[in-house]
């Protein structure tokens, strides 16, 4: 009983494990079946992405194609044109060039022969200055000439004037020196005359008195004789001295007066010719002084017209210096004109080249003003200005064409600025625009057409059926 009841579980078990094997492996070919339609759907998605890429491609490099060819069409049609216009402006700037030519070679004729005209002008005005200078230096020579004959006459005249007056001096000092030696002389004779005559008188005197005594001495010689003996030898040697000295101061009176007026002349004498000589050498002093100042005077003057001559020489250099340097000065000023005129030229050369046919044309724009406008202007114009500004532009009337034309090139050149900016900004945005369209295309390009690809492969019948 047990047996049979064992076996029926095991054959249950065994049908269900077939029954579970065979559906593991359906689920198995199932998934299997499953994987390799997934595999396939991805690689038939892959190719038909490549050949749609190959295919945009195609269709990009076919359109670029054909907008090479229709814009190389053009461009040449457009290199023609511009060819042809190109040879009509070469051929205008040729005559524009030729006339530029023309002018600049008649501009260098003008301007050597104002360079020669110049230069020989200024060969003449040095040939007038080193004439002045020559008779100048002519006229000084001369007037010193004439200043050292005058001193030099002058001179002479005062050595012989100064030589006659020392030779004067000396005849007269010589005959004071003689009149005092004679006068000397003469009055020693004089007092040896006297005193002779003195003596001799003195010696009668005492003859005749002594003739007279002699007489009474006699009578009284006796009488006193005794007494006089008595007493001449008691007062001899006494009596004696003082008879001598007696006699000795006697004749010292006389000689100290006789010399005492003696000496008075002579030195009333001695003082006339001291007086006449101080005022002979005051007046010599005083004509030596006068000399001396005239010669003072003289050299003053000399000193005077050397410093003259000195000053006119060198304000006369300064003048050349100063002639030279505003020479000088004209030349950089002119070499500076050339040079301003050289490039004003070549700009307007630059700017005729740049100019267009329109331009060459009509280089100057209408007036935007009416007519009453322009009369009012004009009006205004002719008034006398009160403005300093206005007034200095009443000067540069005639550069109204030139400041016209600079405003047109000034407004033509700010129109292209704003254009230029604008089509900066029209490319900047079409930039963008190019930008958002390439993400969006690249954005396109990575997302799957279809999200349930299987969906669709189990509609659509299989391409090899």
């Amino acid at each position: 009983m047990a047996g049979p009841r064992s076996t029926a579980p095991t054959a249950a078990e065994a049908e269900l494990l077939l029954m579970q094997k065979q559906a593991l492996a359906e689920e198995e070919a199932a998934k299997a079946k499953q994987e390799l339609l997934t595999r396939f759907l991805q690689e038939k998605l892959s190719r038909e992405e490549q050949s749609s890429m190959w295919g945009l491609h195609k269709v990009r490099t076919l359109w670029r194609l054909a907008q090479r060819k229709t814009k190389d069409q053009e461009l040449r049609q457009d290199i023609e044109i511009l060819s042809q216009t190109f040879t009509r402006v070469m051929d205008c700037k040729d005559g524009v060039i030729e006339t530029l030519v023309r002018d600049l070679e008649e501009a260098e004729e003008q301007q050597n022969r104002a360079l020669s005209s110049h230069l020989h002008l200024m060969d003449q005005l040095l040939h007038l200055q080193r004439c002045r200078l020559g008779y100048l230096e002519e006229g000084f020579n001369a007037q010193v000439g004439a200043l050292e004959a005058e001193f030099e006459a002058e001179r002479r005249a005062i050595l012989k004037q100064q030589e006659w007056e020392s030779c004067c001096l000396q005849d007269m000092a010589l005959a004071t020196e003689q009149d005092h030696a004679r006068n000397d002389h003469e009055a020693l004779l004089n007092f040896q005359s006297a005193r002779d005559d003195i003596k001799n008188k003195c010696w009668q005197d005492q003859q005749y008195s002594r003739l007279q005594l002699v007489a009474r001495l006699e009578g009284l010689w006796d009488q006193i004789q005794s007494a006089r003996r008595s007493y001449a030898q008691s007062t001899e040697k006494k009596k004696v001295e003082f008879d001598e000295l007696k006699m000795k101061c006697e004749k010292s009176s006389r000689e100290i007066d006789v010399q005492a007026k003696k000496l008075q002349k002579l030195q009333d004498l001695v003082t006339a010719t001291k007086d006449q000589i101080a005022a002979h050498l005051q007046e010599s002093e005083k004509q030596c002084q006068h000399i001396q100042e005239d010669k003072d005077h003289a050299l003053q003057k000399l000193q005077k017209l050397r410093a003259q001559i000195s000053q006119a020489g060198a304000t006369a250099h300064t003048q050349l210096v100063t002639l030279t340097c505003q020479c000088s000065a004209t030349l950089k000023v002119l070499q500076q004109v050339v040079e301003k005129a050289q490039r004003i030229l070549r700009l307007a050369e630059m700017c005729r080249r740049l100019e267009t046919e329109e331009e060459k044309v009509l280089p100057f724009y209408p007036s935007s003003l009416s007519e009453s406008e322009q009369q009012k202007a004009l009006r205004v114009l002719e008034e006398t200005p009160i403005e300093p500004l206005a007034r200095a532009m009443k000067d540069y009337m005639g550069l109204e064409r030139f400041w016209q034309r600079f405003n047109k090139a000034k407004l033509e050149e700010k129109a292209l600025e704003q254009a230029r900016a604008a089509l900066a900004n029209r490319n900047q945005h079409l930039r963008k625009l190019l930008q958002q369209y390439l993400s969006g295309a690249a954005v396109s390009q990575k997302v799957p057409r279809n999200p349930h690809p299987i969906l669709t492969i189990k509609k659509k019948p299989h391409p090899k059926k």
